[in-house]
């Protein structure tokens, strides 16, 4: 049998320890690189970004884009004479939504993603939007959000993304329908979210996914929606999803047994499964994960491990190295800390580990270089270089862009970590 994991973690003295906050030059990605993923997942949107030839050649490498694949996003370029106002630039916007949709009419949903505020680009996305979707309605929905990298990071792309559509979401029923409905907030993998969806059917839970994967299937959502997040970047969205009735389930998010099997038991428990109904449905893929964590464990207990602000993933990573695979936390960066969101992964942070919000790129690499970790995780602008000194890095992307959630992947979330060590001390030997 799988060994007891504590549904009701105790709250350690890392729950109230002194946070390092940090203002200084940064080295992040900018929250256009989320549409890399999101326009994977809903699989009727399209993404138009309104930006530079910058943002169109950041988004065109970073994606990788195979020549025989179509992208569902592209960049309305913004030259000098938009910005001078020699060109109106709402009629040249109006006019490339206009060609896109005849050339694509399979798209439902238009994203207008500004890569810089309306005070750079000279021009409203807002009410383009709005502009937009009245022409283009019911065949097309337009809607806009900001990717700046002025005003977001990384992952708030999304949160953005999403933020922006929860207004769009049908009012659920106040009579004649189910009392509840779990909403399932955050973008994952397919095969991860077909893996949710089969332990929540079994468990009885009425569930939906947000966003869903077309834009013709969003959910309801009222007062009786209770919503659990599978991200800890969604700080905007959860707002919004408050603000239509909709109540949080706090739970640790579902990275390695332990955070899975917390969240999943949220659920349950909001839901009125009981103790025996959950351990049925969830003991066979917890011990497969147990015994397929084993495994990694040899190799990564007792290394140490530092992280750099990136993706806001920083916490729940460093809970699930310490707690399941026994590594040291030396230092644990993230761009946001948003304690009520991360309340029971703090709790279950070994006391006395440093965290740090916000960055100031120099001190933390000082920071870094003293305490000699065997394991850096960073993003790919500090990873070269700090591997020209002799560590070993960890690119955060590609947490992000890897399935890592559920039982299912937690042997493949550890051995992202345990293959970079191991290909050091071949290199070394």
């Amino acid at each position: 049998m799988s060994p007891v994991i504590a549904l009701h973690p105790q709250t350690s003295a890392c729950a109230d320890l002194p946070v390092l906050r940090e203002r200084g030059q940064r080295e992040v990605f900018c929250g256009l690189t989320g549409i890399i993923w999101l326009h994977r997942k809903i699989q009727d949107a399209f993404f138009l970004v309104v930006g530079s030839r910058t943002c169109a050649h950041l988004l065109q490498s970073a994606a990788g884009v195979m020549i025989f694949a179509e992208p569902r996003f592209a960049t309305a370029i913004i030259d000098e004479r938009d910005l001078a106002g020699l060109a109106d630039a709402n009629e040249e916007l109006d006019r490339v939504v206009t060609r896109l949709l005849e050339r694509r009419p399979e798209i439902k949903l238009l994203f207008l993603v500004g890569s810089c505020p309306s005070e750079v680009i000279k021009l409203d996305l807002s009410r383009a939007a709005t502009r937009l979707s009245t022409q283009f309605s019911p065949q097309v929905r337009v809607l806009n959000y900001s990717g700046s990298g002025i005003e977001t990071t990384f992952t708030q792309g999304e949160d953005a993304c999403l933020a922006a559509l929860v207004p769009e979401l049908p009012p659920a029923l106040q009579e004649g329908q189910a009392a509840q409905s779990l909403l399932v907030v955050g973008t994952l993998a397919d095969v991860v979210e077909d893996q949710f969806a089969r332990l929540l059917q079994q468990l009885g839970v009425p569930f939906a996914f947000f966003p869903p994967r077309r834009a013709g299937q969003m959910p309801a959502i009222g007062p009786g929606t209770r919503y659990l997040l599978a991200q800890p970047f969604l700080a905007d969205t959860a707002r919004a999803l408050e603000a239509r009735g909709a109540s949080h389930l706090p739970a640790p998010f579902p990275l390695g047994v332990e955070g899975t099997t917390a969240w999943l038991w949220a659920a349950a428990q909001a839901f009125g499964v009981s103790k025996q109904r959950f351990d049925e449905v969830t003991a066979a893929p917890r011990e497969r994960a147990q015994a397929a964590l084993g495994k990694q464990r040899a190799h990564l207990s007792g290394k140490s491990v530092f992280f750099f602000p990136d993706s806001q993933l920083e916490i729940p990573l460093a809970r699930f190295l310490s707690r399941e695979l026994g590594m040291r936390l030396t230092e644990v960066g993230t761009p946001y800390l948003h304690r009520q969101h991360l309340a029971q992964e703090l709790a279950w942070l070994p006391a006395g580990v440093q965290l740090s919000e916000g960055q100031h790129v120099e001190q933390q690499i000082d920071r870094c270089r003293s305490s000699r970790p065997d394991i850096v995780v960073c993003g790919l602008g500090l990873a070269n270089p700090l591997e020209a000194e002799g560590m070993t890095t960890k690119w955060a992307i590609e947490l992000v862009f890897t399935p890592i959630q559920g039982y299912e992947q937690a042997a493949d979330l550890a051995e992202l970590f345990s293959r970079p060590l191991n290909r050091r001390m071949r290199l070394a030997a």
